[in-house]
């Protein structure tokens, strides 16, 4: 029988029951995604301070607290690595020891996300490991589907190793509020490493028996074979069709943005066979001539043809054709920072801009091929890009898309040792205490800064602002928690649920709302409304409230059943061809291993 101090069971406050209020329709707005999370979390602050919970200054405290000054900092880190290329470097060099087996890649594959993730922002790590990923499962003929599971997954498990993820940051800041001693930097070690371990072991056995074998992005290679099977990945031959331009056809002698065979039509022209010729991924200027072949993306009406002299024809097989080494068909997806999400490519001028087009959309396992131009871009989309090969490689500098192909040549920047000795001795600094980790952190980025591993431009780019105010706006709910009593309510409920049994299992119970609650809203807004209510819970059953604030901040990090439960999941969505029921079939024994491992090393390291 566990000792329990006594305590006094009380009603909840007026500012208790507006507090539970202001928490539930905020979840309420997050989950039906009528409102952006960053919008939500400011609606959050007037909440609290118009109906009195807070102080004014109490409201926008959020904003001045370490955690998120580590938070905005370690963004600024990281991207001074990628920006240096020592993210990739580093990845590159793990994944060489992969070789052919499929099982082996993906043990290599999750344990080096895994320790990226483990020092820098996680969906940042799963990011500069895609192109890799996606290059590698392409030279061992593996689908991609079979690895990029394993890899978000590889990322999401390493954050629960140090301190530096961003749940953990909220839940340690949260703990030293309330006086108690903040998490060191390698204090989760001990959990989060056979957490890691274990769900290797269980995704290498795992992942190639329940993953499908789909390659959304094709084999994008030299052989003429290769690109034909991309688009029969993408339907091409589904959603396209060949037509004469016939003599005194009003398109005859006009350029494709004169013809407004987008605009009107709702039809993409792929490529022009003129003379002989195939002419691939014709820009807007591009004049079509009569008794030119078109390649066409969409099939016009039978009235359309007639309008504008027009004449399907058959057996050309143009598709074949349609890519080459100069025009190549290439995958690209939004970039974590894109700025792009909720824009159409006709709102941006993508083909204008780039001299690119896009021939179809991959969404949740569907693909679009219709009216591409109007598609709203969603985060995790594939999109398929024709164009010259220059023009790709401009792309590729663009900070709002990720080409889902290798680069080539030296990956390595004239300071990327430098960057690497700020972010290892940043680390330093704080795991031995001589700075506080917000303090430590911010002189690595401001020294990144001075150094020129990247500019002050690039840094305001490279940080997630949605998040951060996302994380400022809720950490207030904290201060309102406790303040109000209600954690201590809720945590005293918690015990009449658990009174007797072993103080494990209210630290189960906790990690298992962590988790609920990552997968409805996020893992900060979980860890700002859990980490408060664990430490309250750990007084009447006499634990140790860092160890319950360690189960939630653990919890907050294993998202696995669900594309939405943490970008780093939608972010290889669409690359690897997934549906909800992917992640789903996946995350479920995953999420159960890693609890049970993840209680057996909290009570081990906390004896529980």
């Amino acid at each position: 029988m566990v000792k329990t101090k006594e305590y006094n069971p009380r009603s909840m406050t007026p500012e208790g029951w507006i507090t539970l209020t202001i928490i539930g329709g905020a979840a309420l707005l997050l989950i039906s995604d009528r409102l952006r999370p960053d919008l939500v979390a400011l609606m959050v602050i007037l909440a609290l301070s118009l109906t009195g919970v807070v102080t004014p200054q109490e409201a926008f405290s959020g904003f001045s607290r370490s955690a998120v000054i580590t938070i905005l900092s370690l963004f600024i880190l990281t991207y001074g690595l990628e920006r240096t290329g020592v993210t990739r470097w580093v990845g590159r060099q793990l994944l060489r020891m992969a070789g052919t087996s499929e099982r082996r890649l993906i043990v290599v594959l999750m344990l080096t996300s895994a320790c990226l993730a483990a020092f820098m922002n996680t969906i940042a790590a799963t990011a500069v490991l895609l192109p890799t990923a996606m290059s590698i499962a392409r030279q061992t003929h593996i689908r991609p589907s079979r690895l990029l599971i394993p890899l978000a997954s590889g990322a999401l498990l390493g954050g629960t190793t140090t301190l530096l993820t961003t749940a953990n940051i909220i839940v340690s800041s949260t703990l030293s509020q309330s006086g108690l001693q903040p998490f060191g930097l390698f204090e989760f070690l001990p959990v989060g490493l056979p957490l890691v371990i274990g769900g290797t072991l269980l995704m290498s056995w795992l992942a190639p028996r329940a993953l499908p074998a789909r390659d959304v992005a094709g084999e994008i290679a030299r052989m003429q074979r290769l690109r034909s099977e991309l688009a029969e990945v993408y339907h091409l031959r589904e959603g396209s069709c060949e037509v004469v331009v016939q003599r005194g056809s009003s398109m005859a002698g006009q350029t494709l943005s004169q013809g407004r065979w987008g605009q009107e039509l709702g039809l993409t022209v792929l490529g022009i066979f003129h003379e002989g010729r195939m002419h691939k991924a014709p820009d807007s200027d591009t004049e079509v001539q009569e008794g030119d072949i078109l390649l066409l993306e969409g099939t016009p009406t039978p009235e359309q043809m007639k309008n504008h002299g027009l004449n399907l024809t058959f057996e050309s097989d143009l598709i074949n054709n349609l890519a080459s080494e100069d025009v190549p068909l290439v995958e690209v997806t939004l970039a974590p920072r894109s700025e792009l999400e909720g824009r159409t490519l006709r709102g941006i001028r993508f083909r204008e801009r780039y001299g690119l087009q896009v021939i179809a959309f991959w969404r949740q396992g569907l693909v679009l091929q219709q009216d591409v131009a109007d598609i709203k871009l969603q985060f995790g989309d594939a999109m398929l890009v024709q164009g010259p090969r220059t023009k790709v490689e401009l792309l590729q500098l663009d900070p709002n898309f990720l080409i889902l192909e290798e680069e080539t040549g030296d990956l390595l920047g004239p300071r990327a040792l430098l960057a690497a000795g700020i972010m290892i001795v940043s680390l330093i600094l704080a795991a031995t205490n001589v700075l506080p980790l917000a303090i430590a952190t911010l002189a690595g980025a401001a020294t990144m800064l001075l150094a020129g591993c990247l500019t002050m431009d690039e840094a305001y780019r490279s940080v997630e602002w949605k998040a951060i105010f996302l994380i400022a706006g809720m950490l207030p709910l904290s201060i309102a928690l406790e303040r109000t009593g209600t954690a201590a309510q809720l945590a005293e409920g918690l015990f009449q649920l658990t009174g007797g049994l072993a103080p494990v299992v209210t630290a189960g119970i906790l990690l298992l709302i962590a988790i609920g609650l990552s997968l409805l809203l996020s893992g900060q807004t979980a860890a700002v409304i859990m980490a408060p209510i664990a430490i309250a819970a750990a007084v009447p059953i006499g634990a140790d409230p860092r160890a319950l604030a360690m189960a939630v901040a653990v919890g907050c990090s294993l998202a696995f059943i669900s594309p939405l439960g943490h970008p780093a999941n939608l972010l290889v969505m669409g690359p690897g061809g997934y549906t909800f029921r992917d992640y789903f079939r996946l995350g479920t024994p995953l999420t159960l291993l890693t609890i049970a491992i993840a209680l057996v090393a909290l009570q081990w390291m906390w004896g529980l």
